[in-house]
């Protein structure tokens, strides 16, 4: 399933007017974004904004109805399984095989990506992200900043140039959060770029480069947090959240409004 993957063009990620449809309904209405090469970008959006549907079209999960998706400059709806070998996708809940050990789960899906990997290999990669004394513990048996973990390590097990990740901190302590933040930059120190989903304000923050606020399938604002804060501190919707000095969270429900999504 490894592919070489094409050289860089200063471009991980190119959407172009994506639209995702579910019958009658428009989840992605016209997504149009760019992800630099290296980059951490933020994909934000209250409940049902189409950030999940648009992340599982970039995937191929999801068929869309049209519009365009390269990475790396691979037409991923003309050569799906090229472009997914250029991916490494994070899920927001995942499970693996109930009765494998997690270093046998590890050299699986290292098979999967023809990635052949040793047991000491295989040990020094769990090491790395603090997993080595539970080599031979199930997945069920970790706590969920250790899942998380083991399941970011799966999804680059194949250096991607491009990875995927929705909400990838969501139910964690804040010391498992920071410690997937460091291994998130760690993921870019090394060449690669990352498109994430996140309710977190402050997440969004702390690593993203640029964010994109969404809404109703629909981009409405994209820049990085401080220059979200700086084009929007003014805007009257903004104001009438706000308390005290505008934060990036006042942008956000500005924004997308007050009302509680489900």
């Amino acid at each position: 399933m490894t592919s070489e993957a094409p050289p860089a063009t200063g471009l991980a990620l190119q959407v172009k007017d994506l639209r995702v449809s579910y019958g009658p309904k428009q989840a992605v209405d016209g997504v149009s974004l760019d992800i630099n090469e290296g980059e951490i970008f933020g994909l934000l959006g209250p409940n049902g904004a189409g950030k999940t549907s648009t992340l599982s079209a970039i995937e191929g999960l999801l068929k869309p109805t049209s519009g365009s998706i390269l990475i790396r400059q691979v037409d991923a709806r003309a050569h799906p399984g090229l472009a997914k070998a250029l991916i490494g996708v994070q899920l927001q809940s995942t499970s693996f095989q109930s009765e494998l050990k997690i270093s046998e789960i590890v050299k699986l899906y290292a098979g999967l990506y023809g990635i052949p990997l040793t047991n000491p290999a295989i040990f020094e990669r769990m090491t790395e992200i603090h997993l080595g004394d539970e080599a031979s513990r199930r997945f069920s048996q970790l706590s969920g900043g250790q899942q998380k973990r083991l399941s970011l390590l799966i999804a680059t097990i194949h250096d991607p140039p491009l990875v995927l990740l929705d909400e990838p901190t969501s139910g964690l302590d804040p010391q498992a959060r920071r410690q997937l933040w460091d291994r998130i930059e760690g993921i870019r120190k090394s060449g690669r770029s990352i498109l994430l989903t996140t309710h977190s304000m402050e997440e969004a923050q702390s690593v993203c480069d640029r964010v994109a606020i969404m809404d109703h399938g629909k981009i409405l604002t994209v820049d990085t947090p401080a220059g979200l804060i700086e084009k929007h501190k003014n805007d009257p919707n903004v104001l009438a959240v706000a308390r005290g000095q505008v934060t990036l969270e006042d942008v956000f429900i500005g924004l997308t409004g007050r009302e509680l999504r489900d």
